[in-house]
């Protein structure tokens, strides 16, 4: 398929690119998305979460009345979950949630994503582009020539350009990334994909494998 090029000044350049078609144009495997997305979701995950069992309770194990008699269940300890600050039962533990995933599901999954976007029409290319010095405002601007203000959009550079990056870091609604370092979640999440010049050869160098 093929796009129009853009500036950042939002105005339609004479050039034109083709994006891969095996890339740009595939069958989607839902599948494939949904274990990828799921990964990363379940990779960022801290595990951290605890609660005291009956085991780790500091109350009195004394026997708070006797066996039978008293027309209730009976009790022998005060760290029993049935009382109100005893032991958790089956309480959360510190765990790893981070699970693998071959290689080929992660890229059919990320060829998945680029596909839906496509085909969405949520894709604008424009020209390599610097900053020389970090410019939230320059960066705003640039969205609102290309008509993406207000929208949550991900930028796909070819190569590191920390000025850009700094540039979007303070906006919610964009994220900036190395086309090598571009993962399903991320395409998903957003609603344009501004892919550079640059990054579209990477993409492919990557995704054709």
């Amino acid at each position: 398929m093929q796009l129009d090029v853009y500036s950042i000044s939002g105005k339609k350049t004479s050039k034109k690119l083709d994006l891969p078609e095996s890339i740009f144009n595939a069958e989607p495997n839902d599948h494939c998305v949904y274990l990828d997305v799921k990964q990363h979701l379940a990779n960022r995950r801290q595990g951290t979460h605890k609660s005291k069992e009956r085991a780790e309770i500091a109350r009195t194990t004394k026997k708070l009345k006797r066996q039978k008699g008293t027309g209730g269940a009976r009790a022998g300890s005060m760290k029993s979950p049935l009382f109100i600050g005893g032991g958790r039962v089956f309480g959360p533990k510190p765990r790893d949630y981070s699970f693998k995933i071959n290689k080929k599901v992660k890229t059919l999954a990320r060829v998945s994503a680029l596909s839906y976007k496509a085909k969405d029409n949520a894709i604008v290319l424009i020209e390599d582009f610097n900053m020389e010095q970090p410019k939230t405002k320059q960066y705003l601007d640039i969205m609102s020539n290309l008509k993406l203000d207000g929208k949550k959009t991900l930028m796909v550079l070819g190569s590191l350009n920390a000025n850009i990056y700094k540039s979007s870091r303070n906006i919610s609604s964009a994220k900036v990334v190395n086309a090598s370092d571009l993962s399903t979640y991320d395409i998903l999440n957003a609603e344009n994909l501004i892919l550079a010049e640059s990054s579209v050869k990477v993409i492919e160098t990557l995704l054709s494998k």
